[in-house]
């Protein structure tokens, strides 16, 4: 059984199926995705749908969020976030096992077998988790005096990051592929019309050494940029 952990959608669908064909996905294979499924790319609904019925597991990225507050705020008679018209759309389109899917979406999963952990964004080094703050796990980028924050700032988190286990994640797609020593970042811009990445680790595989992890990462460029970086 091989794991096959997939960097940001956002709603490329045909993209998403392509990249599974070029890795031969089968039964066996267990799909994992580190966020922002959803938004911003053309076919939310059919992503959602593919990865349920794959029995795909995603981490809560900061698009999912952002629309789950929005609709929990107006269920309360409030008007919440206020969202663009990409998002508007996702809001209207979503069935309910879309929204059971979201709903279920844990900040981080760990892979005991990989020795990894799946966040969207990105950790707080040294933090334990039970003890890092959720906004960081779906929204950071770097590190300011030692705060997580969602701007880039002269490097990424990943940089002060030496520990255990690797992190996999994505959030970050001016960077592009991430290949650190401790994590690895895979949101390579799909969505702008840049490609979709996927990490391909063996059974029971710990991560590699970059250059040989380089080497189990399959890329499959976008069909066209769907919206400007």
């Amino acid at each position: 059984m091989r794991t096959v952990i997939v960097g940001d959608v956002h709603g490329c669908a045909a993209e998403l199926g392509q990249l599974l064909q070029a890795v031969s996905f089968g039964a066996d294979d267990q799909l994992v995705l580190v966020g922002d499924l959803i938004a911003r790319g053309p076919d939310t609904p059919g992503v959602l749908e593919l990865v349920r019925q794959l029995g795909g597991r995603a981490v809560r990225g900061n698009h999912e969020q952002r629309v789950l507050e929005v609709r929990d705020a107006r269920a309360r008679g409030e008007e919440g976030p206020r969202l663009g018209p990409s998002h508007e759309a996702v809001l209207a389109q979503l069935s309910s096992a879309d929204w059971a899917y979201l709903d279920a979406m844990p900040l981080w999963l760990d892979l005991e077998a990989h020795a990894l952990r799946v966040v969207h964004a990105g950790i707080v080094p040294g933090v334990p988790m039970a003890d890092q703050d959720p906004w960081a796990l779906v929204h950071m980028r770097s590190l300011r005096d030692g705060k997580p924050s969602d701007k880039r700032g002269s490097g990424v988190w990943a940089d002060h990051y030496a520990d255990e286990p690797h992190i996999v994640f994505g959030h970050n797609a001016v960077d592009g592929l991430q290949l650190h020593a401790h994590a690895t970042g895979l949101d390579t811009g799909c969505v702008y019309g840049g490609a979709l990445s996927a990490l391909v680790l063996t059974e029971s595989q710990r991560v590699p050494n970059i250059e040989t992890r380089r080497n189990q990462i399959v890329s499959i460029p976008a069909q066209r940029a769907y919206i400007k970086i």
